[in-house]
């Protein structure tokens, strides 16, 4: 539960502590901040207990369900308005602010002000309250549940997230919405937040078993779902659009995303790309690429993403390339890399900003046609059986 003045009860807190410090010295006792129970929580000892028996359902402070009651109490509402004189730098105005008096400035403030000073405005214990407050508003609430997969993407015409300019949307759809929006339905949430290992461009396939994702649902109305409704809920999914399918969906943890992320830039990609030369070339001519193990290539933050990367020169490894002829100007090259290589920038060399690139390889120009992602090695999601 929450008060309505949520700064009022942090100076109340404040207050006890300083009692009960006071107390303990004539003891002869010394006390920390960590050794005593927060108001808030004695708080709930006594009013779960109480919840419970008046709505007949069992109480749980750790349940996933919520819900926040907002009381109003005008007697208290300036109680601690006095810091804002004792401390003015903690209380600073601010654009989306509808007061100064937020609960980080007034804990600010309390860790700053002397504690003569503070009993000297602020009555320890704190004096017992004339009225009863008032409740306002009750809302509820279900915490965030979260949905992982892999997805594959078919087709070179599509984003992974919106793709938006000067708010002018480019493409009618993207990855994210084409998967989000249905959990979105299902789940009944208000909002969802979409993340990946990684991102392919708005013209790259994504092929093989697809890209680890998972999309963060926020306050579901509906989170009781059996293996067969989510195995429903993707055949839903890959219905829904030729453009994208997905895989191994399911239920997971809000720690369990974090092995998504794990070891990122060391676990490897392979790719399928096809490449132009300038010049004519002959089987013979590349086939010393298939030679080529973990080169060691530096590339500068290629053009196309300076404008969100920082400027940098990333060293990335080319563990392995294999070479399959087509004709005079072109061939198919598979790669296996370091994950965070960027690979068009590695074909075509980014006007010398990857070195070496294959144009340089080559001893000539080279340029990407067309780029597959075929494997993302994250061993999660784990493989469910279809």
């Amino acid at each position: 539960m929450q008060n309505k003045s949520s700064e009022t009860p942090v100076s109340y807190q404040h207050a006890a502590w300083l009692l009960v410090k006071q107390e303990m010295g004539k003891q002869g006792l010394s006390l920390g901040r960590d050794d005593i129970v927060q108001l808030k929580e004695a708080y709930k000892w006594i009013t779960h207990p109480l919840f419970s028996e008046e709505l007949g359902v069992p109480v749980d402070g750790k349940s996933l369900f919520e819900v926040s009651v907002i009381f109003a109490h005008p007697e208290t509402d300036e109680d601690c308005h006095f810091l804002s004189t004792s401390c003015p730098d903690c209380f600073k105005p601010a654009k989306n602010k509808q007061s100064v008096f937020t609960r980080m400035a007034v804990v600010k403030a309390l860790d700053k002000i002397k504690e003569e000073d503070f009993r000297k405005k602020f009555p320890c214990p704190p004096n017992s309250p004339k009225s009863f407050c008032s409740a306002v508003e009750i809302e509820c609430a279900h915490g965030a549940v979260f949905v992982a997969g892999r997805y594959n993407k078919y087709s070179r015409n599509l984003p992974q997230t919106p793709w938006i300019i000067d708010g002018e949307r480019k493409l009618e759809s993207s990855v994210e919405e084409l998967i989000s929006s249905q959990l979105l339905t299902v789940f009944k949430a208000e909002s969802f937040n979409f993340s990946s290992s990684g991102r392919e461009d708005v013209d790259v396939r994504t092929l093989g078993n697809g890209r680890p994702f998972a999309v963060e649902l926020v306050n579901p109305r509906r989170v009781q779902f059996t293996s067969r409704d989510i195995k429903e809920l993707q055949q839903k999914i890959n219905i829904s659009s030729d453009k994208i399918q997905v895989r191994d969906l399911q239920l997971v943890t809000r720690e369990a995303i974090g092995h998504m992320k794990e070891g990122e830039e060391v676990k490897t990609k392979t790719y399928s790309a096809l490449v132009w030369t300038d010049k004519a070339i002959q089987k013979k001519d590349i086939e010393f690429l298939d030679d080529l193990k973990d080169l060691q290539i530096n590339q500068k933050t290629p053009l196309r993403v300076l404008h969100r990367r920082p400027l940098a020169i990333r060293t990335r490894i080319i563990h392995t390339m294999e070479t399959h002829y087509i004709d005079e100007h072109h061939f198919r090259l598979h790669l296996k890399t370091q994950a965070g290589t960027y690979i068009k920038e590695f074909v075509h060399g980014d006007f010398g900003r990857t070195k070496p690139n294959i144009g340089s390889l080559m001893d000539g120009t080279a340029d990407i046609l067309e780029l597959d992602v075929e494997s993302v090695d994250v061993d999660w999601p784990p493989a469910l059986n279809d």
